[in-house]
């Protein structure tokens, strides 16, 4: 055994010693432990042997603490319920009540069915940290592969080998306008009527798929976009959009909750579509804590 973990004590010296300190009387701790007395008295010498310390004076009464034995008293009580707490811990676990997810999420995931999600799930596992982190489909899926996150809200571009997959959204882009858009009064737009328009879009190394379904979408209505700003994350080009940028893709679903501000208008003709969907590995799928997630996200749909 590696010397750290070699100790000149046992477990139950610890619990020995505990329970004469909560007595401060050896009867009264041999009775609550259903050892004999001298049982006892002979584990605590040992004990104090073994520590190179007196942990208690005998009295006519009973025992009180020494100093060094009201420091080892502190430092094993946590030490002890720490070690009583496993068992209900790990039941609680495997029955998916407690536990640690990662869960990666894009700036569209967090404004249309990913706060709803956390919500319900959050009453329901009170127990369960959730580690969340704003991550574009590229990083993600690498994570993902890696082992890294236990679930992302990502947007696919091809299969993804070795991932399960749940589609949470499926929606044609309108547009977002700028304040004071000479365009801002119409209801229904056409990619032709913004020749002249800017747009704000990401770098293209985030979502590939997506980026090329925007170039092509401006190729069949014939126009040539003017890229102003290449911006991530997502809330950083909605900022760029209301500070008069220019325009930039959103689904009907995200715009439901902006700045009054700006203008969302539904594109007739060509137009990129959004796919949203949650994602983890094959091999997690049974993992207690992920699996409570997951039934969450099930029924909210």
């Amino acid at each position: 055994m590696p010397r750290e973990y070699q100790y000149p004590f046992e477990l139950r010296h610890l619990v020995y010693f505990r329970e004469v300190a909560r007595h401060l009387h050896f009867r009264k701790a041999a009775e609550s432990l259903a050892v004999a007395q001298p049982a006892l008295s002979r584990a605590l010498a040992q004990l104090e042997t073994a520590l190179g310390a007196d942990l208690l004076n005998r009295t006519r009464r009973g025992a009180e603490l020494t100093p060094a034995g009201r420091m080892l008293l502190e430092r094993i009580e946590p030490l002890l319920r720490g070690l009583a707490a496993i068992p209900e811990d790990l039941r609680a676990l495997a029955g998916g009540q407690s536990g640690h997810l990662r869960i990666a999420f894009t700036g569209l995931a967090m404004a249309t069915v990913l706060t709803g999600i956390l919500r319900e799930f959050s009453q329901k596992f009170p127990g369960i940290r959730l580690e969340l982190n704003e991550s574009p489909t590229s990083a993600q899926l690498r994570a993902l592969q890696a082992g890294e996150l236990s679930c992302g809200f990502f947007h696919p571009d091809a299969p993804t080998p070795g991932l399960c997959t749940r589609q949470l959204l499926h929606e044609r882009n309108g547009v977002l306008l700028p304040p004071g858009h000479p365009l801002a009064a119409r209801t229904r737009l056409r990619l032709r009527d913004l020749t002249a328009t800017p747009f704000v879009l990401f770098p293209r190394a985030h979502n590939p798929g997506f980026y090329d379904r925007v170039l092509a979408a401006f190729a069949r209505a014939g126009v040539t976009p003017r890229i102003a700003e290449e911006v991530w994350p997502r809330a950083n080009g909605i900022g760029l959009v209301r500070a008069g940028f220019g325009a930039t893709f959103m689904t009907p679903s995200e715009a439901q909750h902006l700045p009054g501000d700006v203008t969302f208008h539904p594109l007739t003709g060509p137009t990129p579509e959004s796919r949203l969907v949650l994602g983890w590995r094959e091999t997690d799928a049974k993992e207690p804590t992920l699996a409570a997630f997951l039934a969450v996200v099930a029924a909210s749909r």
